[in-house]
């Protein structure tokens, strides 16, 4: 996809900042989803205690809006086999784990995705969401050979997205995504995307042309030090502005070359300024590319949407409304 000039992005933010006085509209993306549903009265009190695959005990330092949704999480199971080429093979995470890190962070909507380590085999995630219940959504992994009759099996489980792992491809290539972008668009439903910022840069014609709408797992990883600096930007920004794009304001870690996380705060900024009502925020529990020993604090990974977000009413926007129109809660 050709490069956008950088007047594109400096119009993009100046909408941005133009914008911010005003309501945004919660119109549907590519039918994906219904109106914000009403906040509950009175959200759960974070309570502070240990979680498995999170370092610390604290719980956020902001009051959690009703209705947060943590929109990226995994959920992992010895009793479910892997696929034969996983690489990724982490230790069990439960729902009933998952749920302790709900219960620490005040969260109540959650959005389940499978990891590359059980290919297509959907069985852990549909059974996930059946145990997490109607405040859950799913994100599945598929190959062109799915049947219609299994996609509206998937859609009445709770999923409402495939994901294509461009670093991790078990069980899927990527000439399925434009097909399979195809079968899924009228469902509703996106298409998330992973992988490296040079690897989303190189597919970039491919992620243009799609029917459905796109969402960008951890930010696009752009590298650091790089950062903006990274033509991948120029691809982010094109497809923000043409309203297709979404993202997801996680995994700050992955990336970044600061103990502080500066680094990929500035990209989070950059990418909020663009298109605020375009993103949403994620734990990446039990962040499986990190090891035991090395897990994050989830309060503190929660607690850097605080120090991003302009205002605490774009904050609560990305933490409600943005995924409540993108899963259709």
């Amino acid at each position: 996809m050709t490069s956008l000039p950088l007047s594109t992005l400096e119009a993009s933010r100046r909408r941005f900042v133009a914008s911010l006085g005003a309501a945004v509209s919660l119109a549907g993306l590519g039918g994906c989803a219904a109106t914000a549903a009403s906040p509950a009265a009175e959200p759960p009190k974070p309570q502070p205690m240990p979680v498995p695959h999170s370092a610390g005990s604290a719980v956020p330092r902001f009051a959690m809006p009703a209705l947060a949704c943590d929109c990226h999480h995994h959920i992992y199971d010895r009793r479910y086999p892997a696929h034969p080429s996983a690489a990724l093979l982490p230790d069990d995470a439960t729902v009933a784990g998952y749920r302790l890190l709900q219960q620490r962070l005040g969260l109540q909507r959650n959005v389940v995705v499978q990891p590359s380590t059980y290919g297509v085999d959907n069985r852990l995630l549909v059974d996930a969401l059946k145990a997490f219940g109607g405040a859950s959504r799913g994100v599945a992994v598929v190959d062109t050979s799915v049947t219609d009759a299994q996609l509206q099996a998937l859609h009445a489980a709770g999923v409402r997205g495939i994901r294509f792992n461009l670093s991790f491809l078990v069980g899927i290539t990527a000439d399925m995504m434009e097909p399979l972008g195809q079968r899924i668009a009228p469902l509703g439903w996106h298409m998330q995307v992973n992988g490296t910022a040079d690897k989303l840069l190189a597919a970039g014609d491919t992620l243009g042309r799609l029917a459905c709408p796109l969402v960008f797992d951890h930010m696009g990883q752009l590298p650091q030090p790089q950062g903006l600096k990274h033509p991948a930007l120029a691809l982010y920004a094109g497809l923000l502005d043409s309203g297709r794009a979404w993202f997801k304001l996680s995994g700050a870690y992955i990336t970044s070359q600061k103990p502080d996380l500066s680094d990929s705060g500035t990209v989070a900024r950059a990418l909020m300024g663009l298109a605020p009502e375009r993103m949403v925020w994620g734990s990446d529990w039990p962040h499986p590319t990190k090891k035991a020993g090395d897990k994050p604090d989830d309060a503190a990974m929660l607690n850097l949407l605080d120090d991003w977000a302009p205002t605490a009413a774009v904050r609560d926007r990305i933490l409600v409304d943005n995924p409540a129109r993108l899963y259709g809660f």
